[in-house]
């Protein structure tokens, strides 16, 4: 039998998404945020997220998600222990949250690209002034406020649809949770050290 979770005093608690990205906890009957699954690990819960339609495990990206959410907010949510817990029970799951985090940054590449092509084609077209474009750009590459750019309708259609259905931090924030994992990971080497010596110790 599965370790039982402090939360729902169960086993794992599997929590299926949805395509409207809400999150539904089988075990609870009801729809949760991410914020409570985050809540749920910070308690020492146990969750795999599967996607409802597909079935793929979702638990390494989400995992990742919530790090990046804790990290926007400055502070640590994840004791060493339960973070050692996660590695073990999910078969290390920092390498699937580093693998997702390559694939984001490959769709960014491709991103940056595809910008690029349609902000060239809209100055050839003189739809355009070259100026404006290169400012559009800017902007775009930047994940700066989209709301409030002067742009041309279609590319703010093109370029929301992909933020919204791929909810891709920038690079440079990319680049800081690869940072932290790495930081994490080295302080998780250390603790299970630490602890490995204590328990050798008469």
């Amino acid at each position: 039998m599965g370790r039982r979770s402090p939360v729902h005093g169960q086993c794992m608690i599997l929590i299926k998404r949805y395509p409207n990205r809400k999150y539904y906890d089988t075990e609870a009957r009801r729809y949760i945020s991410l914020e409570a699954i985050s809540q749920i690990i910070r308690q020492g819960g146990e969750v795999r997220v599967v996607d409802h339609a597909s079935g793929e495990d979702l638990t390494a990206k989400i995992l990742m998600q919530i790090i990046y959410e804790q990290e926007k907010k400055q502070r640590d949510f994840m004791p060493l222990a339960t973070l050692a817990e996660i590695i073990r029970s999910g078969g290390e799951r920092l390498n699937p949250m580093r693998r997702s985090l390559a694939l984001s940054r490959d769709f960014l590449q491709a991103f940056e690209q595809e910008a690029r092509r349609r902000i060239q084609l809209l100055i050839s077209q003189g739809e355009v002034l070259e100026g404006e474009g290169m400012r559009l750009l800017e902007k775009l590459l930047a994940f700066g406020d989209l709301a409030s750019v002067d742009r041309r309708p279609q590319a703010e259609e093109v370029i929301e649809r992909i933020l919204a259905a791929r909810q891709t931090p920038s690079r440079a924030e990319f680049e800081q949770l690869q940072n932290r994992l790495d930081q994490l990971s080295a302080r998780l080497d250390a603790w299970l050290i630490k602890k490995s010596a204590d328990q050798q110790s008469p």
